[in-house]
């Protein structure tokens, strides 16, 4: 198992796409933009499918900068950001397309000051950290990674190489998470011990592979597999379905977990947990996630925290014709403990709206109980009449506007410090990665977990799905 840096390969790129780019300059900090509130970015779009067009509505069309280029592996891509630039009455001629980002990298290096990359999972590290390499501040979609090894070196290298970055998880930015922290941290519902969070999600699957099919007219298969192992084309990954897959996504967890847990995992001051455990899991396979799961983490005692269970529910049950049978009862089927909490406090608090929207936690407290929406939305002490009751606590976090301006406005201020910066998003996915680490184990297999030194402990055949091998040519290390 691979675990180096590859420094060699990414200085030889950087002395390609920057001139003579030595370690020294790599190692300098951040690319200052002498606090130019008025100069234009030049931005970088990796991956241009439907929340790339969310990045480019933001940054291009709000906030005004430049879009240098696009890279995308499906050629017709970039005629769709083409044709939007012309709907927008945007400059779109002079925008370069890429079907490769190393060898954009190499030819624009130097004269970008950010990417953005909203690509499947397993393309995120090594753009990302070759842009950090150059100097290049990044913005990158959640997860921010596709393994745990992969999450540790790019927090390293964001740490040393000091520039902008930020993950694409707007629920940290907006109100309800920063309220739950600082109602948490007040103790309005006590020592909280327990939580549960779902998704009605089900990205996953169940069978073997489909049948190869022909590659389509514009696809750059070779670049699509990039660092996952090589397989023929077949319909069932692009362009959505690759969530599913252990070589491209990360499951339900990973489409959904860093914006569902992050409330979790930030008011709870969560670190590493001891042990994780798949208690309940539908479908999958050898090569696919469940379509269903209930995973567990154990966390310790944290400073002035008791120790906690985190609970995650995930996948619809469906019907005989396929079609999803409600949303929060039905995150885990027939689930024996979750459906009993709800309902209790449904029967309660009939006017209360647990199960509005496709995810949300449960905080359990020793003096109450706070629900959150999908990012933090409808963040309210159980029952709603109860908020008028509690002590408004002190606003003691930052609001930021909105994750791109204030991952904009970070670049320009010469800052390195965003909201979710890769110091915090590289731990919250890892905190995620483990729930498809216990995935991995099956049902009923609890994973001993060294998070200090990156290791399970117990089941020691699944530190091979820690840091996984990549394919010649795309080393991230």
């Amino acid at each position: 198992m691979k675990n180096r840096y590859n420094r060699r390969l990414f200085l030889k790129r950087a002395a390609l796409a920057g001139g003579a780019m030595t370690a020294t300059r790599w190692f300098s900090g951040p690319n200052l933009l002498a606090a130019d509130a008025g100069k234009k970015l030049n931005i970088v779009q990796i991956g241009c499918g439907g929340r790339a067009m969310t990045h480019l509505d933001q940054v291009i069309f709000r906030h005004k900068h430049n879009l240098l280029a696009t890279v995308d592996v499906y050629e017709p891509r970039h005629d769709t950001v083409r044709n939007w630039l012309k709907n927008k009455q945007l400059e779109a001629d002079k925008i370069q397309a890429f079907t490769d980002y190393r060898k954009m990298f190499d030819k624009l290096g130097k004269d970008l000051d950010a990417v953005f990359i909203a690509t499947p999972n397993h393309h995120h590290a090594l753009p990302a950290m070759m842009a950090m390499q150059l100097g290049k501040a990044v913005y990158c979609e959640k997860p921010v990674c596709h393994d745990i090894g992969e999450a540790r070196r790019m927090r390293q290298m964001a740490a040393e190489s000091k520039v902008p970055t930020q993950m694409g998880n707007q629920g940290h930015c907006m109100e309800g998470y920063r309220a739950l922290c600082e109602y948490i941290w007040s103790g309005v519902i006590g020592q909280v011990t327990e939580t549960h969070s779902w998704t009605n999600r089900a990205n996953g699957g169940e069978g073997p592979r489909p049948p190869v099919e022909p590659i389509p007219a514009g696809m750059h298969w070779d670049e699509y597999i990039g660092p996952a192992p090589y397989r023929d084309f077949h319909s069932d990954i692009h362009p959505h379905e690759w969530h599913g897959w252990y070589d491209f996504g990360n499951g339900s967890i990973g489409n959904m977990g860093c914006h569902v847990l992050d409330g979790v995992f930030w008011a709870l001051k969560i670190d590493h947990p001891t042990s994780i455990e798949v208690e309940e899991m539908r479908g999958g396979s050898d090569e696919r996630y469940p379509i269903g799961s209930r995973i567990r983490w154990d966390i310790p005692a944290r400073a002035d925290m008791p120790p906690l269970k985190v609970y995650w529910y995930e996948g619809l049950k469906k019907d005989a014709k396929g079609k999803p049978q409600g949303n929060l009862r039905a995150a885990m089927g027939e689930d024996r403990n979750f459906p009993k909490l709800v309902s209790e406090l449904k029967s309660r608090y009939p006017d209360e709206e647990l199960d509005r929207g496709d995810s949300g936690t449960l905080y359990v407290g020793t003096k109450g109980i706070i629900h959150t929406g999908t990012y933090g939305d409808r963040m309210h002490v159980v029952p709603w009449e109860k908020m008028a009751e509690v002590a408004v606590p002190a606003k003691t976090l930052p609001r930021p506007k909105d994750i791109f301006t204030d991952f904009l406005e970070a670049i320009l201020e010469g800052k390195s410090e965003t909201a979710v910066s890769f110091d915090y998003g590289t731990r919250l996915t890892e905190f995620a990665s483990l729930g498809n680490l216990a995935q991995h184990a099956g049902p009923g297999r609890k994973l001993e977990w060294d998070g200090p030194n990156m290791k399970v402990t117990n089941l020691r055949k699944l530190n091979a799905w820690v840091q996984r091998e990549t394919r010649k040519g795309w080393q991230i290390g």
